[in-house]
């Protein structure tokens, strides 16, 4: 990537690194682990706690491997056109299917689901309009807003009604008022990140 910067709110996408490499290595990971993820949610019809619990696993270490795989490709010099791309699906393909499958089996209201799966994928669908002139770097309101949302749907995958349920209450308040930040924070960035790709860029 060049040291120098265009103007405006975008940066450049690298092409000089290849393709095989740690970080795009990582991404892929996250892909493949979307679908057994899903299988893990719905077996048992998602009150066995087990599984319940083999789904948070495989949730949170796929949560992990985003962080984790920006921060290689950073530091190492390993953007690459394939990372910008796929990177971005696969952080949605996580998040859209334990929503989804958050509300298919009742644990979550289909509005949080809808609120937050049609912001997601309407800034994705921005970002291939404007990736042709560059990325729009995550802001810092960006980066807590993908921590609170993993936060928050951990809490709803982590079967604490089951195993604590005589603090149930006590688990909704914790669940829901994470869950509040997290949409807060979705609806806020979403609309921050659409000023950015609409303003015009200094010539």
């Amino acid at each position: 990537m060049s040291s120098s910067q265009p103007a405006g709110d975008t940066v450049p996408v690298g092409g000089e690194a290849p393709l095989l490499n740690i970080a795009n290595a990582l991404t892929c990971l996250r892909l493949l682990l979307v679908p057994v993820f899903v299988v893990a949610l719905f077996t048992g019809g998602g009150e066995d706690t087990v599984w319940r619990l083999i789904a948070f696993a495989i949730f949170v270490v796929a949560a992990l491997t985003d962080r984790l795989d920006g921060q290689l490709a950073r530091s190492r010099g390993l953007v690459t056109w394939f990372g910008a791309l796929v990177d971005p699906i696969a952080d949605k393909a996580l998040t859209g299917a334990a929503l989804i499958g958050l509300s298919l089996l009742g644990l979550l209201p289909w509005w949080v689901t809808i609120v937050i799966v049609v912001r997601e994928l309407g800034i994705t669908v921005l970002r291939f309009v404007v990736i042709r002139r560059g990325v729009i770097p995550a802001s810092r309101g960006g980066k807590a807003k993908t921590v609170a949302q993993t936060v928050a749907i951990s809490l709803f995958l982590f079967p604490l009604p089951l195993l604590l349920p005589d603090l149930l209450v006590a688990v909704l308040v914790l669940q829901w008022a994470v869950m509040a930040v997290a949409l807060v924070l979705t609806v806020l960035t979403g609309a921050d990140y659409v000023r950015k790709a609409v303003r015009p860029q200094a010539s």
